[in-house]
């Protein structure tokens, strides 16, 4: 199933697009697509069979429709720094021998087609593409990576804003490059893991006012994602409705000669992940 949720910020209804691309309310059968949802195997066995019966779920006009995150009450924002071969490369860094970790806060997400806010003082805000993965069952101490994928419930399209001044030239740790306000769009959809086939054969594309700037696939990855969950589940009990974005391929302006093409108010980044959805984002001072 592809799950969001659409209308104005903070009051958000749950939604799904079938497999016509009809934007369908799920208003009438649950409340919000959050952690609750995802933990209830028989709210979510009634939504399947809502949207497997026709003319059970009311059709959206998405017509000026805003789609925001698709995921409510996230808990934590677990993010692997590091995480594709060829972007340790770009960024001369050596492959790390175990995830490197750093978190952001869920106040740092907003809708796929949101404003992206230039931090004040920033002269180096760059651009990721990420696979999100969203947990749907608690996940402790848990012993291979295929235990580590049965414990996802879904995935989306995450954006890794990022200001590299901040996390690596003012001190202490990469959290506050990133957790500037709007820092985290998400979405448009939280797409169950039932559709699809193999997280580690996702193609992602990011481009900047136009300019394709990463091309990668999550094969790429250093880390796949049933081991990052896997390995998390031993330093943190992970939750439904928690969140992990898997790192970014090469491309991102840090990695790029000088003078490095960072952001600036004006630009548009747009990204997506095969099957998973496409975003776009305008970007303003902040």
């Amino acid at each position: 199933m592809k799950l969001l949720r659409v209308g104005t910020a903070g009051a958000e209804r749950p939604a799904l697009l079938d497999e016509d691309g009809t934007l369908r309310d799920l208003s009438g059968i649950v409340t919000d697509i959050d952690d609750a949802l995802l933990a209830d195997e028989d709210a979510l066995a009634r939504v399947r069979a809502a949207a497997a019966a026709p003319g059970e779920l009311p059709a959206l006009d998405a017509e000026g429709l805003r789609v925001g995150p698709p995921l409510g009450r996230i808990g934590k924002i677990v993010c692997i720094g590091l995480n594709y071969h060829d972007h340790a490369t770009e960024t001369g860094a050596q492959i790390p021998g175990e995830p490197i970790l750093f978190f952001k806060a869920p106040d740092t997400v907003v809708g796929p087609e949101d404003t992206v806010l230039v931090p004040r003082g920033s002269e180096k805000t760059d651009w990721e593409v990420e696979l999100a993965v969203v947990i749907g069952r608690t996940a402790r101490y848990l012993d291979s990576a295929e235990e580590g994928l049965a414990h996802v419930a879904g995935y989306a399209v995450a954006h890794d804003v990022s200001e590299r001044a901040f996390q690596i030239e003012r001190g202490g740790t990469w959290d506050k490059g990133k957790n500037c306000e709007t820092f985290n769009p998400l979405g448009p959809w939280l797409v169950t893991a039932d559709e699809v086939a193999d997280p580690q054969a996702l193609p992602l594309k990011l481009w900047v006012n136009g300019e394709l700037k990463q091309d990668g696939t999550t094969a790429d990855q250093i880390f796949p994602v049933g081991e990052v969950v896997r390995y998390l589940s031993h330093f943190m009990t992970l939750y439904p409705g928690d969140v992990i974005n898997t790192g970014t391929p090469a491309g991102v302006a840090m990695g790029q000669p000088d003078p490095k093409p960072y952001l600036r108010a004006g630009d548009v980044v747009e990204l997506e992940i095969a099957g998973l959805g496409r975003q776009r984002q305008e970007l303003k001072g902040a």
